[in-house]
């Protein structure tokens, strides 16, 4: 009875790492996670979809400490802009005009903009509609189950993301990917320990 216990404690530990690496990399994610003020950046927006419906139009408020001026044309996709009072895009929306992207499908969206040298860190706030009218806000804080993106403003010469030129290739996104895989290493050792334990106890009933 203690064996099937501690292994249903131990699976459901394991189920709820899987679930919880998963749910992070499905959200509305704009890269790279890190970049140096004063420096100008290709920014990717990855929008995942998350259920049953198509993905059908992406809204992201551009954040203050960013000047973005270009847009990258995706096929199937249009995109309108919203301006402040100075001219300063301040909105992007991207619109489907086929399928857009289908339940096991992801895209990416792509922009180019210069960081202000007086940059705080950039909160990219989202919203993603789905086909069956379904309007997900990624505007949450880091610990909400939808979160903004938001992309680490360091100081120049820190290593940010912007020096390796590739959205993914961020030390963050290491470090993330590391903990993970150490967690799950962690875990399946307590699951042999566990079962081990628990042979040994039977063994020792039964020779008493």
């Amino acid at each position: 009875m203690k064996k099937k216990i501690l292994l249903s404690m131990l699976a459901a530990m394991l189920l709820t790492l899987w679930a919880s690496a998963g749910s992070a990399s499905a959200h509305v994610v704009v890269y790279p996670r890190e970049v140096s003020p004063g420096t100008y950046e290709k920014f990717a927006v990855r929008v995942p979809t998350e259920k049953d419906s198509s993905t059908v139009k992406v809204e992201v408020r551009i954040p203050e400490g960013v000047n973005i001026t270009r847009f990258e044309p995706k096929p199937d996709w249009t995109y309108e802009l919203e301006r402040d009072d100075t001219g300063k895009i301040v909105k992007v929306t991207w619109s489907a005009t086929g399928p857009g992207f289908g339940p096991t499908e992801f895209g990416e969206f792509y922009m180019q903009g210069r960081v202000a040298d007086d940059a705080a860190d950039l909160v990219w706030n989202a919203w993603q509609t789905y086909a069956d009218g379904e309007v997900v806000a990624w505007t949450g804080p880091a610990e909400a189950d939808r979160p903004a993106s938001v992309t680490k403003v360091a100081a120049p010469g820190a290593g940010g993301a912007g020096e390796t030129g590739s959205p993914g290739g961020t030390v963050a996104g290491i470090v993330s990917l590391v903990l993970s895989i150490s967690a799950f290493v962690l875990s399946l050792l307590a699951l042999i320990v566990a079962v081990r334990g628990c042979r040994a106890g039977g063994t020792g009933q039964g020779t008493a």
